[in-house]
């Protein structure tokens, strides 16, 4: 079983010391690749090392809605530099969160939208962070209709009716750890409905350890538990679902299946 973890935080400092130990337990795991998602241009910058470094390593720059409050106009003067290196492959993780609120509704909706243009004028995909923000989020996203980059909802937690629309849209789901808990129901129904070339898996790293892990640090590795979740879901075999859930991200982040180099 071949397996890309399309959305993790290496970067974060509950990795710090520990790095190569994960990416090492990852490939033991079967887990080939692994795609990290910056929150802001700190993290961004650490990412960009650190996918520089190890070929198995992608990433992704951008503002989280958590610190939406903290992006300037020039950071993207950066950003679009970073964006000329191959292994930087998308703007992410992006959107708006109104579960925490940590930096106000209309600040994040400001920045979101600055960052879609952005991604735009760069020809990349995007990853979306929402959280209890979904009716906003569809109804900016179908005002910008022919004016929308690639992307994908990562983690998704909507309902079955939001991820229609999103996937009417054009964009990917993407499934982490929730989808294995007990009380995921209508996630498994959105995982069970979504069109097979149109998901991906993660972990979110070190977010979100699923099913049997929950309450550990979550790492790259441990994709292998979602991906399996989603294939006993669908009926499938999981190596099939693996294998195409790979193919999806490197066909969504445009990295070629067979080299992960990507050099």
């Amino acid at each position: 079983m071949s397996l890309f973890d399309s959305h993790c935080h290496l970067e974060d400092d509950r990795f710090s010391g520990d790095v190569e130990g994960a990416l090492e337990r990852m490939q033991q795991s079967g887990v080939t690749r692994c795609i990290l998602a910056a929150s802001d241009m700190p993290t961004a910058e650490k990412i960009v090392a650190l996918a520089d470094a190890y070929p198995q390593v992608y990433g992704m720059v951008g503002f989280h809605p958590h610190e939406a409050s903290q992006f300037r106009e020039e950071n993207l003067t950066q950003m679009a530099e970073w964006l000329k290196n191959p292994k930087i492959v998308g703007v992410g993780e992006i959107g708006l969160d109104y579960y925490y609120d940590h930096s106000p509704r209309d600040v994040q909706r400001s920045v979101l939208e600055r960052q879609l243009d952005f991604a735009l004028e760069q020809d990349v995909p995007v990853a979306f962070h929402i959280r209890d923000a979904h009716g906003d989020t569809l109804d900016l996203l179908s005002h910008r209709k022919g004016r929308l980059p690639e992307g994908v909802l990562h983690c998704f937690s909507g309902s079955l009716e939001c991820a229609r629309q999103y996937l009417d849209m054009g964009f990917y789901i993407s499934f982490a750890g929730p989808v294995t808990f007990k009380n995921a129901a209508k996630l498994q129904e959105v995982a069970r409905y979504c069109p097979v070339d149109r998901l991906l898996v993660e972990t979110d790293s070190p977010y979100l350890a699923p099913v049997p892990l929950r309450g550990q640090r979550n790492e790259p590795a441990n994709v292998r538990y979602v991906a399996q979740m989603v294939a006993s879901l669908k009926d499938m075999d999981a190596q099939q679902l693996a294998q195409t859930a790979f193919e999806n991200t490197c066909r969504l982040y445009r990295i070629p299946t067979e080299d992960s180099r990507h050099a």
